[in-house]
């Protein structure tokens, strides 16, 4: 006798000990009575599950109700901030084309707070899919007004009730979105009786297999209760939804292309590394423009976290730039993070850059090993970082008193009067490059000095540079150690 099981999905924890650890109750939800969030749960999980894409699955939670979701769904998790989850969700496409990427969001994150965010996603068509939960309110934060709350409705922030004058229209987001070119599908269902709920599933269940096929960007809005923020009985709750919230955000596909787009089950191409080079415009490793790291490096400079620091006008951003290129450019993982003021000249400026055999968990460098130091004020500012043993150089040029640091290695490089002396002070940057490359040994000097040009937009500086670059190295070897 055929006998039918009704169980919960297999891609959901058979007990939420992330929520209630040590717990024996492990089975209940963080979410009000009446709330909607876990049937739209319920549909992502049936569908991961039925297409077999449990392995595959990276599901982006931001600020809001939706932050938990890491509590149920056994796929892989990734929590954004406050509106971001589409740049993350982007991020984690592009970085695994194979993965199933879903974008989880509320009205006050994704067209509030992540409003940008997401029109530039859909804009460029990422093929992501995006669930996007209205219920008219900031359900988390304290039930301030959304951009999708109605009119004459009552929040923390809009007491006496939204109005035209003073808050606007309500916000459509799929109507807004299907003036774009690049959505591939586009829908808004509620989460009112069955009819509705059932086309809300099938809603859901297509939009992830439009990314399952590589079709394209797909975005669902999914109306739903939030009986607390409102302040009613769920049974009230999905009364006014019927009566009010669907009088205003009409049902209904407002942007179909998915049966114009051929299906495409094949596993995404990942770029080989040669591929990338070649894409970014440089030219894989082992060619005659590569630039080298050099052979042996000194352990105490290998790797190293550097901070550059100096005035608006020094090339401080320029020669952070500059190492990180080549140190790409020599197959190094790297990264560079800029700070600068607002003016354009005599403003403060500095930046990180690492230069890793490793990958790079964060471009933000707390502690340094390498201090270079353009001027005063930055010497006294960030040498208290720099770490036992770290290297220290500054512009003895600029700067007439030498650190207070005895625990670390320091160097006096008269960049800007090598630079003048070679024709413009504008080129002590390049004197401070060659000066820390010199010592250091990271990185093939002439191949630094062939990759100019790929850093260097005033070409008429090249041949400066590089006469600036070789006075720096001349200048660091000839200093006793």
């Amino acid at each position: 006798m055929a006998k039918e099981s009704f169980k919960k999905a297999d891609v959901f924890y058979d007990g939420y000990a992330r929520k209630t650890a040590n717990v024996p109750d492990q089975l209940s939800t963080h979410y009000c009575p009446g709330c909607g969030h876990g049937n739209v749960h319920k549909f992502i999980a049936e569908a991961i599950d039925d297409f077999g894409l449990c392995d595959r699955t990276v599901f982006v939670s931001p600020v809001g109700c939706s932050v938990f979701g890491y509590y149920y769904f056994h796929v892989s998790n990734v929590q954004a901030a406050h509106g971001r989850a589409p740049a993350v969700a982007t991020a984690v496409k592009r970085a695994h084309p194979d993965s199933i990427v879903i974008s989880y969001q509320g009205d006050g994150d994704l067209a509030g707070i992540g409003g940008n965010e997401i029109l530039q996603a859909a804009n460029r068509g990422e093929g992501i899919t995006v669930f996007f939960i209205n219920n008219a309110i900031y359900g988390m934060t304290g039930g301030q007004m959304a951009p999708t709350t109605l009119l004459g409705m009552k929040t923390t922030t809009s007491p006496y009730g939204r109005v035209i004058e003073n808050e606007g229209y309500p916000m459509r987001v799929v109507e807004l979105f299907a003036s774009l070119d690049a959505p591939v599908y586009l829908e808004r269902v509620s989460l009112t009786g069955t009819k509705n709920v059932n086309r809300a599933r099938l809603a859901v269940r297509k939009a992830i297999r439009n990314q399952v096929e590589n079709k394209g960007f797909s975005l669902v809005e999914i109306l739903s209760a939030c009986p607390t923020g409102w302040k009613m009985s769920p049974v009230d709750s999905k009364k006014w939804m019927s009566e009010a919230m669907e009088a205003v955000f009409p049902l209904g596909c407002t942007k179909d292309r998915s049966e114009q787009i051929a299906v495409s089950t094949a596993r995404a191409r990942v770029f080989e590394k040669d591929d990338l080079y070649n894409k970014i415009g440089i030219e894989a490793p082992g060619s005659s423009d590569q630039v080298l790291a050099a052979p042996k490096v000194d352990r105490r400079y290998a790797d190293p976290r550097i901070k550059i620091a100096g005035f608006g006008g020094q090339g401080v951003l320029l020669l952070g730039v500059g190492l990180a290129d080549c140190g790409m450019r020599a197959g190094y993982q790297v990264s560079w993070l800029p700070s600068y003021g607002p003016e354009m000249r005599g403003g403060t400026a500095n930046c990180h850059v690492r230069i890793s055999h490793d990958p790079i968990g964060s471009p933000v460098v707390e502690q340094s090993d390498v201090l270079i130091a353009m001027n005063k004020p930055s010497m006294l500012k960030f040498e208290a970082d720099l770490r036992p043993d770290g290297v220290l150089l500054y512009d003895s040029s600029l700067i007439d008193t030498p650190p207070s640091r005895t625990d670390v290695q320091v160097f006096a490089v008269p960049a800007t009067q090598l630079g003048d002396e070679l024709g413009s002070t504008r080129a002590a940057n390049m004197v401070m490059l060659g000066a820390y490359v010199g010592l250091s040994g990271v990185l093939d000097i002439d191949g630094v000095k062939r990759s100019l040009p790929h850093f260097v937009k005033a070409k008429s500086m090249i041949a400066l540079n590089e006469r600036a670059i070789e006075k720096g190295v001349a200048f660091i070897r000839e200093l006793p150690r």
